[in-house]
């Protein structure tokens, strides 16, 4: 694993404890795994994600990804209804150690709260929290 200094953390995204990140993009957040957390995680090998049109709230589990060395739940960094899911993930789910900002992104939902948005941390916010 790499030090918290050695990974990168985007200044245009918002972050979770979890280890989710959003990227807004006219109106629709993109959500993924953070940097660090692919890099815990190890060689992904599986994503299980939610099918396009669910509604899920903040905080609630829209999934997991599997690796070598654990299953870890995904929780929604804002809540909204799910309108597509990055279908290249089941056949070529190392997209999230190579990638985890752009190829490697989970879902696209509609946010219900935007405001929730205000709420997420900063990339020196979560950099911070990690080495804390």
């Amino acid at each position: 694993m790499k030090p918290v200094s050695e990974l990168s953390f985007p200044e245009d995204l918002r972050y979770v404890e979890s280890h989710e990140w959003v990227r807004l993009e006219e109106g629709i957040a993109r959500i993924g795994i953070t940097d660090y957390a692919q890099d815990q995680l190890g060689d992904v090998v599986f994503v299980e994600l939610p099918e396009a049109g669910k509604t899920l709230a903040r905080g609630a589990a829209f999934g997991s990804v599997e690796s070598v060395k654990a299953v870890s739940e995904l929780y929604m960094p804002l809540s909204g209804r799910v309108v597509e899911v990055n279908a290249a993930l089941s056949s070529s789910p190392e997209l999230v150690n190579q990638s985890p900002y752009g190829e490697g992104w989970m879902i696209r939902v509609e946010p219900s709260a935007p405001a929730e948005l205000e709420g997420l941390l900063a990339a020196a916010d979560y950099r911070e929290r990690l080495k804390g």
